[in-house]
């Protein structure tokens, strides 16, 4: 299967559809849950379950590009070639995975918590001391 081609043979020579980043990044979720590796897109929700190394690996991966993961773990032949089974289409256009910044959730307007915990923290330590400082009397 040629990553740089638009479709990919499937079974029985049928060529199967090329999808694009945004059509994949869609599928993020136990409902529907789509991986890349090596360019071929498959659709593992009915895998999720059974996959030996838990669900939460298969969901830390849905939606991306597996690729690294996947060979990383060092996948047996017999999971290469279970994983044909799953195989639905390729990557259409770039062949990389869109770069997602992650972002920090931000507090609103207005907000105290970013100086909460620290006043926090140091009220704790304030009795802390008067306690340490108490049991010497």
């Amino acid at each position: 299967m040629s990553g740089g081609c638009p479709f990919a043979p499937g079974a029985e020579g049928q060529q199967l559809p090329a999808y694009t980043w945004e059509q994949i990044k869609e599928h993020n979720h136990s409902k529907s849950l789509w991986v890349v590796v090596h360019d071929n897109v498959y659709d593992v929700t009915k895998f999720l379950e059974e996959h030996p190394g838990g669900e939460e690996v298969m969901l830390e991966q849905a939606g991306r590009d597996a690729t690294e993961a996947f060979e990383d773990v060092g996948h047996s032949p017999d999971a290469r070639e279970i994983q044909k089974k799953y195989l639905i289409g390729t990557v259409s256009g770039p062949r990389k995975a869109p770069i997602q910044k992650k972002t920090q959730p931000t507090a609103p307007e207005g907000s105290s918590s970013s100086w909460l915990i620290p006043a926090l923290l140091l009220a704790i330590v304030a009795v802390i001391v008067l306690l340490v400082y108490r049991s010497y009397d």
